[in-house]
């Protein structure tokens, strides 16, 4: 077990997560000291029980559970657990497993280095897999998103949604994301340029449906256009 000298938050969205929120919270407590972290559910009012079983969850682990009734989507929820975590340390990750919660560690201590603005939990740094079921529809999906994206930074997987960052350096109110790519958004509106990467497997989720849809493909489109504006202009 990993014991860090600071507080850690990990920050999970979620919708209709119930199946998975269960070995989530075991393998992330198997992983860290539970003395010294919490687990930070963003729930927007599932219809599964989700919130339920974080209420369960609470009287064993450091769960904590934040239903969203008037608001939707993974970005927004995650800058809820953002504004909501009391660790110095936050880590954002996906609850459907596709994180490994055992590399919470080693990305928690490569913030030890005060150079580093983010880590992510990379499928693309060296050392990095990702689980062979991916089609290869969604493995081109993933490469072309990420050529278009690579103009704004030199991190090799921006499209995570597995980080870690210090929560003294977040400047929220600055935030303006569309659709669910938030560590992207991080990156470019803090200008940040050291970023590091962390190894990991990626799997395919554990249980539940994918939430990606050509939709949130739309709305990935729009984002980036916001994000060059900003980088070109400091607005939007």
């Amino acid at each position: 077990m990993f014991t860090p000298q600071q507080s850690v938050s990990v920050v999970v969205p979620t919708y209709n997560e119930r199946d998975n929120l269960t070995p989530l919270a075991q393998r992330l407590f198997a992983a860290l000291d539970p003395a010294r972290a919490e687990l930070l559910v963003v729930d927007d009012n599932s219809p599964d029980g989700t919130p339920e079983l974080a209420a369960q969850l609470a009287r064993e682990y450091p769960v904590r559970c934040i239903v969203r009734k008037d608001e939707r989507g993974l970005a927004t929820a995650v800058i809820r657990g953002l504004r909501e975590a009391t660790g110095d340390l936050i880590v954002s990750m996906d609850a459907d497993l596709s994180h490994p919660p055992e590399a919470v560690p080693s990305m928690i201590a490569a913030l030890a280095d005060a150079n580093v603005n983010m880590v992510i939990g990379s499928r693309f740094a060296p050392g990095g897999e990702i689980d062979l079921g991916w089609s290869a529809y969604r493995r081109l999906n993933s490469w072309v998103a990420r050529i278009l994206a690579r103009p704004l930074t030199n991190a090799r997987d921006m499209m995570a949604g597995f980080f870690a960052v210090r929560r003294r350096e977040l400047q929220l109110d600055h935030l303006n994301p569309i659709g669910y790519k938030i560590a992207l958004e991080l990156i470019v509106r803090h200008r940040w340029k050291n970023v590091a990467e962390v190894p990991i497997r990626f799997a395919d989720r554990a249980a539940g449906q994918t939430k990606l849809s050509a939709a949130e493909q739309l709305r990935y489109l729009r984002h980036l256009c916001r994000l060059y504006w900003f980088v070109l202009t400091g607005r939007g």
